[in-house]
C-alpha cells in the first residue's frame, strides 16, 4: 500500500511538471501558473520565471481576476483598454480616463510622455487592425490576418519601453474566431491580468466585426514570471493587508 501511495505522489508529480495549458477562464490560469511559478521557477534577473508557456483559454469573455488575494483592479483595466482603442500613446489620456497615471507608465514615458507599450497605438500603425478586419471578412481562411507589435527598432531605441509582445495572429476554425498573441516576456502578477483583459476586448471587437463567433484564446510567454515582490502571497494565512502592499503601482 505504501508502495502505491508513494507511486501516485511520483505521477501526481510528473503530472504538475508537465504543465496544464488549457484553461476555462484568465482567472484559472493566473491561479495555475502563480503556483507553478512559485514551486518551479528559476531564479532569473530578480524574478523566478517559466520559459517558452504556452496555454489555451476557451472562455475569452471571462476576462475578471476573481482571486481576493490578487485584488485586481477591473476598473483601471477597462480604462487601459479606452486609452489602446484611442490610439494615443500618450500617458496623459490614460490619465483622463483612469483619473491617474499609474507609476509604471511614468517610468517608461519619454520626455513627451509617450510610450510605445501602448499596444492601441501599435496596431494602428499602417492601419494593421483595419486590415486585419477586412482579411477575415473577405478569406475566413487566411493566414494572414497578423498584427505586428514588436518592429525591431526598440532594441535601439526605447531603453525603458520595449513592448512585451511580438504580435497578435487572428485565425477562423469552424465560424469561430481564434486569437493568439505571443509575448517576449510576461510578468504574471500585473502584466498578464491586464493584457489578457484588453487582449479579450480586442478578440470580442474583432468577432463582432466580422460576425465570426468568439473561439479560444492562446497565450504564448517565452518568459513568464513574477518578481520577488509579488511572491509568497497565494498563502492562505497571509494578511490582506500584505496582499494589498505593492497595489499602488498599478492603481
Amino acid at each position: 500500500m505504501t508502495y502505491i501511495v508513494k507511486y501516485l505522489n511520483y505521477i501526481d508529480f510528473i503530472m504538475i511538471k508537465t504543465f496544464s495549458n488549457n484553461f476555462r477562464n484568465a482567472d484559472e490560469a493566473f491561479q495555475y501558473w502563480y503556483q507553478c511559478i512559485e514551486h518551479y521557477g528559476t531564479d532569473f534577473a530578480g524574478t523566478k520565471a517559466l520559459f517558452n508557456i504556452g496555454f489555451q483559454l476557451d472562455e475569452p469573455d471571462e476576462m475578471m481576476i476573481k482571486q481576493p488575494w490578487r485584488k485586481w483592479n477591473p476598473d483601471y483595466a477597462a480604462a487601459e483598454w479606452q486609452w489602446y482603442l484611442s490610439g494615443d500613446n500618450n500617458i496623459e489620456k490614460l490619465g483622463e480616463l483612469y483619473g491617474k497615471i499609474p507609476a509604471i507608465w511614468k517610468r517608461m514615458a519619454d520626455r513627451h510622455n509617450n510610450v510605445n507599450s501602448n499596444y492601441g497605438y501599435q496596431w494602428d500603425r499602417f492601419q494593421q487592425l483595419d486590415k486585419v478586419i477586412s482579411m477575415l471578412r473577405r478569406n475566413p481562411d487566411t493566414r494572414q490576418a497578423a498584427i505586428s507589435i514588436y518592429d525591431g527598432k526598440e532594441i535601439y531605441k526605447y531603453d525603458n519601453d520595449t513592448p512585451c509582445t511580438y504580435a497578435i495572429q487572428f485565425t477562423v476554425v469552424n465560424d469561430k474566431l481564434n486569437m493568439c498573441v505571443t509575448m517576449r516576456s510576461n510578468d504574471l502578477w500585473y502584466g498578464f491580468c491586464n493584457d489578457q483583459y484588453c487582449f479579450a476586448q480586442l478578440q470580442i471587437l474583432v468577432a463582432q466585426e466580422t460576425d465570426y463567433e468568439l473561439g479560444s484564446y492562446y497565450h504564448f510567454a517565452h518568459n513568464l514570471h513574477l518578481y520577488e515582490k509579488d511572491l509568497g502571497k497565494f498563502l492562505p494565512q497571509r494578511s490582506s493587508s500584505l496582499l494589498q502592499s505593492k497595489w499602488e503601482e498599478y492603481g
